[in-house]
């Protein structure tokens, strides 16, 4: 079954009318939206990155924060958005920085569990950089608890993923909880 011809066949299991003015077009449109909305299924991470990996002497924590993340909850493919916290400790090698935003858009863009998604960036960014560490944090908000189940709108769901120097060092775990703290915006 197609998805436009699986759109018409749930409104029409909602009591509506898919012919209707204002439907007639709906199926359509879902079908362009969510292929947009997992458009990360079609791209390879490790190709992602590899384009622009760089031999560096730098080896300092790189912290990339407030990262806009949107994705759908694979129980509900309801919407849930926030912000992905960032950081590594180089080994030799850095990635140039639009490419973890972009990391986080392309795991994003999938059906998704924030846990999954947590842990897909740091791993991802671990095999392919090898750094010392990964640190990554997301803060998002669900709409399947939001709209539905608990409807607790000002709910707020947190995961993280320490791997290497961020697990094992305590003084890098808080370097980096310290540093994506700081509220204080670069440019606005």
């Amino acid at each position: 079954m197609d998805i436009q011809q699986a759109v018409r066949t749930m409104l029409a299991g909602l009591g509506e009318n898919p012919d209707r003015e204002g439907l007639d077009k709906t199926p359509e449109r879902v079908e362009k939206a969510f292929k947009f909305l997992t458009s990360g299924y079609d791209q390879d991470p490790k190709a992602l990155i590899n384009e622009a990996l760089f031999s560096v002497s730098y080896d300092e924590m790189v912290v990339v924060k407030d990262i806009d993340l949107y994705s759908l909850c694979e129980h509900h493919l309801l919407p849930f958005y926030g912000k992905a916290h960032v950081a590594y400790i180089p080994n030799g090698k850095v990635v140039g920085l639009s490419k973890i935003p972009r990391l986080v858009d392309m795991f994003a863009r999938r059906l998704q569990v924030q846990e999954r998604l947590t842990v897909q960036i740091a791993e991802t960014i671990q095999d392919v950089i090898k750094p010392r560490g990964v640190g990554v944090v997301i803060q998002a908000v669900h709409f399947c608890m939001m709209m539905r189940g608990v409807q607790k709108q000002n709910a707020v769901a947190v995961t993280s993923c320490m791997l290497g120097g961020f697990r094992d060092r305590q003084p890098t775990r808080e370097e980096f909880l310290t540093l994506i703290k700081d509220r204080s915006r670069v440019g606005r």
